[in-house]
């Protein structure tokens, strides 16, 4: 089973993009930890400095839309819950084993600030500053296996 995710929500709206994620300027890094002090920064100048393990970005419509950047989830130390990914977004973050889920109802509800726990395993996402809770889309168990590994080429390895 999954570890779940707790933590405070940063919001953002709809189609945020790969560049917005991880600015182009950036992208001759490929180093994890420095992508991960940029991202954000064009939409969110404070994100970088506000997140905490735990925290979760709640989006909107077709979050990851763009160029298929494989370094945006890298960039990510987040959960993210979005109305819908942008299908690369989707495929590149279970490849490298960032935990996302798509729930609609959770995405139009869940403020900024909030805090908020995602059950991977059910899918259940519980907004515990309004004490409400949402049925996201469970992640199906090999997804789980890959993102417990950290990644495909992980999962793979272990085989």
């Amino acid at each position: 089973s999954m570890k779940a995710a707790k933590g405070h929500v940063f919001k953002y709206g709809d189609n945020v993009d790969t560049d917005v994620i991880i600015p182009a300027r950036y992208l001759n890094s490929s180093d994890p930890k420095e992508l991960a002090t940029h991202c954000m920064e064009d939409i969110d100048k404070d994100f970088v400095k506000k997140v905490k393990a735990g925290d979760i970005i709640v989006a909107n419509k077709n979050f990851g839309c763009g160029s298929s950047r494989e370094h945006a989830p890298i960039a990510i130390k987040a959960s993210v819950i979005a109305e819908t990914f942008a299908r690369i977004f989707y495929r590149n973050a279970i490849n490298i084993g960032l935990p996302i889920i798509e729930c609609p109802e959770a995405a139009k509800a869940i403020e900024a600030g909030d805090e908020v726990e995602v059950d991977f395993d059910s899918g259940i996402i519980t907004d515990k500053t309004k004490n409400t809770s949402y049925q996201g889309q469970a992640f199906p168990p090999f997804m789980q296996k890959i993102i417990d590994c950290e990644g495909l080429v992980n999962y793979i390895n272990q085989k």
